[in-house]
């Protein structure tokens, strides 16, 4: 019972590590698409370490969609959320105490990888276009994942698969915004940074479940499954 939550706890982390950690610590050196390769290794590198324990979700998204989809059920979608969210929230904090050890590093001013949209963050989209990029991202990212992992897949792929997917997603969706697609990436890094981060949290847990939810039930339906 234990031995799922705590690998998806070590996956989360794993995310957070390399992708928010690509971004506030490396930023400037390795631009959008960096950043984007940074946040689909993670996904490799998680999903070939401890996939066989607990299908790296790394994601209460994902993680809806495999319930919704009739493949997981109620008890471990929740240990699952708790331990992403944790794991996510962790990661972060790891991230800002390096961060903390450069002169300078200022929070409030440099971040930490948090998402959002509008006025001073990144291309300014609207709460509109941000909201429709993260349903949208998700839908794709999950149907993604439900497919690799599901009947008809090529064994031993799907980690690379998924990886280079939220890559692509990212390489799409940086400007717009930061991309979440996953509930508990936003909420680790939000905590922390606090304002603006926190207030606009909300779409970064409502779109990516819904556009994960969708996936879930066309996938139980078999309108996106092989068999």
């Amino acid at each position: 019972m234990f031995k799922k939550p705590f690998a998806e706890f070590i996956g989360t982390f794993i995310l957070v590590f390399f992708g928010v950690g690509s971004a506030v610590l490396m930023g400037d050196l390795i631009g959008f698409h960096g950043i984007a390769m940074a946040f689909g290794l993670s996904i490799v590198a998680a999903a070939y370490g401890i996939g066989a324990i607990s299908g790296a979700h790394l994601n209460p998204a994902v993680s809806l969609g495999f319930l919704t989809s009739g493949q997981m059920p109620v008890n471990q979608f929740i240990s699952h959320v708790i331990a992403q969210i944790a794991g996510a929230i962790v990661g972060a904090l790891v991230i800002y105490m390096i961060a903390s050890g450069r002169a300078g590093y200022d929070i409030a001013v440099n971040g930490l990888g948090a998402n959002g949209w509008g006025t001073g963050y990144n291309g300014e989209y609207s709460l509109g276009a941000a909201f429709i990029f993260e349903f949208v991202a998700t839908f794709f990212f999950v149907t993604v994942i439900l497919g690799a992992t599901g009947p008809g897949s090529v064994a031993g792929f799907a980690g690379l698969a998924i990886g280079l997917t939220l890559a692509g997603i990212h390489l799409v969706g940086i400007n717009v915004t930061g991309v979440s697609v996953n509930p508990a990436r936003s909420i680790g890094p939000a905590l922390f940074v606090g304002g603006a981060a926190m207030s606009q949290l909300w779409l970064f847990i409502v779109a990516p479940l819904a556009g994960g939810a969708l996936a879930g039930i066309l996938h139980g339906a078999g309108l996106t499954r092989a068999d």
